[in-house]
């Protein structure tokens, strides 16, 4: 049974010498889930991108135009499919032996994935693909460890009024990612010829990844476990810990948070993955135009990501995240005729408000999920549930959105979003709000 702990005297003296040390470690795991929730990120963002503008040609030309984006939309949701196994297995590992040593090989196993796909030839069928689909599988199963392990380490070394706040910084690595990959996208497509552009042009983010693993690996390297595992560790003594059997302790916060984070995990990669698609193939804008709506749609959302951190930790969690799906589901209703009007003025702005919408609510989520759950099972349960959310409702909503187009069912994508948003504000209504639990001393009794 999940129970706060008293602490005795002379214990809470060690807690409070640990603190004044972990002033120092709270901005380091700041800093170090900050860079890499960046990488993983941005690899993530500029595989999307390409996803749903080049891979189609380099590597499924044979298929046909609407079967090599769905294809192409396919291995990009080959990386969810493997998020909620690196969620398992790095949560097992994570409730076990410490958070640290997990998120050290995450970040080494991303960053490797990304060069290769960099350095992967085109135009050579199946197997080709075939090893795309593998580079891609890793590159999931490495954020489903890392995603949730960068927030927890943030999440365990900072003070209860200031949890939203530094989950904020952790998470707006997502859009910040964004913004520099289709930057990049965009300079490069400026820049190189077309021809270039698809020889060698698009390799060049992969290939730079490199340099954020060594900054990423040397700043990580320095990183000292998080005070709430090391109270566990001295509380359970020799117990075995098994995160996993918060399946078993907790199955109806783990589904009912899926389910709430559901509508921000869907609109996030209609908009932004299939969205570009669309506005570039379907609404008439050139693929320049598109990537640099996606650029100053992200960028605004990175402030509403910091905000919504913040005020989580003034009015609750469960208030942002009500806010955010409220502006999703606006958001929605008008990104489709926006984008067909041809208006860069009115894609911008309904790309910029549902992405807000997002990010506002992504703000507060590290706090949310680390706070349901005890310390032995907080990386498990946290990292199954929103990995399992992106499984089922982000992953297949790229390629589910350009069935429906290829069939003609264009308004069936935004009816179809907007009644997961509607979900989600349902499923919010079952979510504890723990915003003044104690981490450190939220523990399994022996």
């Amino acid at each position: 049974m999940a129970v706060t702990v008293e602490i005795g005297s002379e214990k809470a003296q060690d807690l409070k010498r640990q603190n004044i040390a972990d002033r120092r470690m709270s901005r380091r795991a700041v800093v170090s889930g900050a860079l890499g929730s960046a990488l993983e990120w941005f690899d993530f963002a500029i595989y999307g991108a390409l996803s749903a503008t080049l891979f189609p040609i380099l590597f499924f030309s044979d298929l046909g135009p609407a079967g090599a984006l769905i294809a192409s939309f396919a291995t990009f949701g080959v990386g969810f499919l493997a998020r909620p196994l690196g969620a398992v297995v790095c949560g097992y590992l994570g409730d076990k032996f410490g958070r640290r040593p997990v998120l050290l090989g995450t970040f080494i196993a991303m960053g490797i994935s990304s060069v290769f796909i960099g350095l992967l030839p085109t135009g050579q069928g199946v197997f080709i693909a075939f090893v795309l689909v593998a580079l891609r599988f890793v590159q999931g199963f490495s954020l489903g460890g890392e995603a949730t392990g960068a927030q927890l380490m943030t999440m365990e070394h900072a003070k209860g009024d200031r949890r939203g706040i530094l989950g904020a910084c952790i998470n707006i690595g997502s859009p910040l990612s964004q913004v520099i990959a289709n930057l990049t996208l965009t300079v490069l497509a400026l820049v190189l010829s077309v021809e270039d552009f698809q020889s060698w042009g698009w390799r060049i983010p992969f290939l730079l990844s490199v340099l954020l693993v060594a900054v990423g690996v040397y700043i990580r390297l320095k990183l000292e476990e998080t005070p709430a595992f090391v109270v566990q560790k001295e509380i359970v003594g020799e117990k075995k810990v098994n995160g996993l059997k918060i399946v078993k302790t907790q199955p109806l916060t783990i589904l009912t948070l899926i389910l709430a984070w559901a509508g921000s995990a869907m609109t996030f990669y209609v908009v932004a993955i299939y969205g570009l698609s669309y506005m570039t193939a379907q609404a008439g804008f050139e693929q320049g135009e598109s990537f640099l709506i996606l650029v100053i749609g992200n960028a605004i959302s990175v402030g509403a990501g910091l905000f919504g951190g913040w005020i989580s930790d003034r009015i609750g969690r469960k208030p942002v995240l009500y806010i955010g799906l409220a502006a999703q589901f606006v958001a929605l209703a008008f990104f489709f005729p926006a984008a067909n009007t041809g208006s860069f003025t009115l894609a911008m702005l309904t790309v910029t408000v549902a992405l807000s919408g997002v990010q506002f609510a992504f703000g507060a989520q590290p706090a949310l999920f680390a706070e349901q759950f005890p310390t032995a099972g907080r990386f498990s349960g946290s990292a199954l549930a929103l990995t399992i959310s992106g499984l089922i409702f982000a992953a297949p909503a790229p390629m589910v959105a350009a069935a429906l187009a290829g069939a003609g069912w264009y308004w069936g994508i935004g009816v179809i979003n907007m009644a997961v948003v509607v979900m989600s504000v349902i499923a919010m209504t079952w979510v504890k709000e723990n915003r003044h639990v104690d981490l450190a001393t939220y523990v399994i009794r022996k």
